[in-house]
């Protein structure tokens, strides 16, 4: 078994199974990226539930893992050289890829286009989705001023066109299903539950709102968007 008592994470959450990759997350749209990917690798592991509070993501346990106080994150017992901790939802999925020798292409060119879409998502995509939702559902929407908000629903919608001028004519963004799709998707879904899918005219769109709805259908996006569960 295992010996992972060098990571001080496993203090507050206790490894049940060291032997598999221990994933500390909450299902958010970045949270789900590793739990769908895991699922979709076939990858074994132990989900933690490490809840947005403060209590959580800032003890000194989570931030002995990831300095930057943002779930998700990872150890994989089995490392390149042993016991590895990571941190940052794209990085993870990279390393999963490498690692599983999946959902990253076949060749050098393939993995090139598909880590590009992922930084699309972790540069763009996500950060600018993650303002709109502030200023659209939470406590940005009490802001008297409407530029702040306006210049995310700008940018979302610029966002938006490019994926629906690249999703025209194939099912996922970089040819075939790919860890690019794992990160694009759970932030396009996102809109909905920000409540922002009207003023930044999804509706409007034919691709985009197609592709969401073949990546949710998947058993393993199914399965994996709720891991883990936050209802316990």
């Amino acid at each position: 078994m295992t010996d992972l008592s060098n990571f001080s994470i496993t203090g507050k959450w206790p490894a049940h199974n060291p032997d598999v990759i221990q994933l500390y997350s909450y299902p958010t749209p970045n949270g789900v990226k590793v739990s769908i990917a895991l699922e979709e690798m076939g990858i074994a592991y132990e989900p933690h539930l490490v809840t947005l509070s403060d209590a959580d993501v800032k003890s000194p346990e989570f931030l002995s893992l990831n300095p930057n106080n943002k779930i998700p994150a990872i150890i994989d017992p089995n490392g390149p050289d042993g016991p590895i901790g990571l941190w940052e939802s794209g990085a993870i999925l990279i390393y999963l890829a490498e690692k599983s020798g999946m959902l990253m292409g076949s060749n050098a060119a393939q993995k090139a286009h598909v880590i590009k879409w992922v930084m699309f998502q972790m540069g763009g995509l996500g950060p600018m989705f993650g303002q709109l939702g502030y200023f659209s559902k939470f406590a940005g929407s009490e802001i008297e001023d409407p530029r702040p908000k306006q210049r995310y629903v700008d940018e979302a919608k610029r966002l938006l066109a490019v994926l629906e001028k690249e999703l025209d004519g194939k099912d996922w963004i970089a040819g075939d299903f790919s860890i690019a799709d794992i990160a694009i998707a759970p932030w396009l879904n996102a809109l909905a539950f920000y409540g922002t899918q009207e003023i930044t005219g999804y509706h409007d769109l034919k691709n985009v709102p197609a592709y969401v709805e073949r990546f949710m259908a998947r058993p393993a996006v199914q399965k994996g968007k709720t891991i883990p569960n936050p209802k316990g």
